[in-house]
């Protein structure tokens, strides 16, 4: 189903993008969340070379991650964010704009994860998230999975990160099928 979609979000069924969500994030429930559906959210998320360093000190300690001088010699001539630093600034943005705050109970995982441009100190970001699928639970009405491809995208409009996010959304009203 993602495969074919273009990377950009467009396509048969997909909706201009919005940076409003028609309902608040704290009144969202499954049934908010429509399959084409396409928001844009964040642009003042920027990473500094500081945070860069410090998460990779912490999680990721690569050269090109925490050694400004070693990194300048290395593959992307110059510091880059760790991708699961990169990852996790897109969940920030996802958490704070995308998904509800009232219904979401868990996630049985993601798809896809793909690193596509390096993250660079200075890069503002924003999130672009599209409502690939929902379907509602046969075994527990009271709620669905909504599929969402997750984009991060950069200041330039290029696509540094994608990945496939599921998630498990309480229903409004429960519908026995």
């Amino acid at each position: 189903m993602i495969g074919e979609w273009p990377v950009t979000g467009e396509g048969p069924g997909v909706m201009a993008p919005s940076s409003t969500f028609p309902v608040p994030i704290d009144e969202r429930y499954f049934e908010n969340y429509v399959p084409g559906s396409v928001y844009e959210f964040g642009a003042d998320l920027t990473v500094d070379e500081k945070q860069i360093i410090d998460f990779a000190t912490e999680y990721d300690p690569q050269s090109i991650h925490i050694d400004p001088a070693a990194a300048a010699d290395g593959p992307f001539e110059g510091i880059i964010a760790s991708g699961w630093q990169t990852a996790s600034l897109m969940m920030r943005l996802f958490a704070d704009h995308y998904l509800s705050a009232v219904a979401s109970l868990s996630s049985p995982g993601v798809d896809e994860l793909r690193w596509l441009k390096p993250v660079r100190p200075g890069n503002a970001l924003r999130l672009r998230a599209t409502v690939v699928e929902t379907k509602r639970s046969r075994s527990k009405p009271d709620r669905g999975i909504v599929r969402t491809l997750a984009e991060l995208i950069d200041q330039d409009g290029d696509v540094v990160f994608r990945v496939t996010a599921m998630n498990i959304i309480r229903s409004r009203d429960a519908v026995t099928l």
